[in-house]
């Protein structure tokens, strides 16, 4: 017969699961909106690039000739503007700039954007901490967690690679369900602060967007969004292994 501990303690991994699922659920979500952010930016970057671009050489004999051939009042217009629709061009940036900045904090989306995905991330986290603490007391509180990914990141894929010897080599018990679960919340605590900086980063790319931005600057910014220097990949793919 189950004794109320053991109940207890399955109860606990039931809960802890289903949550470290829903936590790795939003990770994807939030992977979603990172890639339509740098459609977006790199948009910015192509409408930036169309206002700078250097107008028609018609000093080149052979374009004088072509322009000539085809002088309408239509090709003059383009011409003396400077070989661009000026106006819809830094319209069309002024809209992808606002599209960015929507894209973070707007209302029509609201249950969409990153910033209340990562505040139901943290939710989720502050569940499970809370949940261990008060059944076994095995974790510490949210907040007394270390999130320095600089100093944690091998020391959590030492852990995952400790934890997958574990669960091949030997028979699950008690014990080692308790540690799991502990395992499991210090891996999303972990990766939610991972998660946070990439954010604040993305958040500081956009409130710098500017049309007087450097082209080496925004070029800058479109790599750092797509190479995402907070986030570890293979820690992210390691802790999908543990989704059953």
């Amino acid at each position: 017969m189950e004794s109320r501990e053991d109940k207890s303690i399955s109860d606990l991994e039931e809960e802890i699961f289903h949550k470290f699922r829903d936590f790795m659920t939003g990770i994807t979500k939030i992977d979603t909106l990172g890639i339509a952010g740098s459609r977006l930016l790199s948009g910015f970057q192509q409408a930036l690039e169309f206002i700078g671009r250097p107008p028609i050489d018609t000093n080149s004999k052979f374009v004088d000739k072509i322009i000539v051939a085809n002088e309408t009042k239509r090709v003059k217009a383009y011409v003396n503007s400077g070989c661009r629709k000026l106006n819809e061009t830094i319209q069309s940036v002024t809209n992808c700039k606002y599209d960015s900045l929507f894209f973070f904090g707007g209302n029509k989306f609201k249950k969409m954007v990153a910033k209340e995905i990562l505040n139901e991330l943290e939710g989720l986290l502050g569940d499970v901490t809370n949940a261990i603490q008060i059944t076994r007391g095995n974790l510490l509180p949210l907040s007394d967690l270390d999130f320095d990914v600089e100093l944690n990141e091998q020391a959590t894929y030492n852990d995952l690679e400790e934890k997958d010897a574990l669960s091949h080599s030997q028979s699950p018990d008690v014990t080692k369900k308790s540690t799991d679960i502990t395992h499991l919340a210090k891996v999303m605590a972990f990766i939610y602060s991972m998660v946070r900086q990439d954010y604040l980063m993305q958040e500081k790319i956009v409130s710098a967007l500017d049309l007087k931005i450097s082209s080496e600057e925004l070029e800058s910014y479109c790599q750092m969004w797509s190479l995402r220097p907070f986030i570890n990949d293979e820690i992210v793919q390691r802790a999908w292994e543990h989704i059953h």
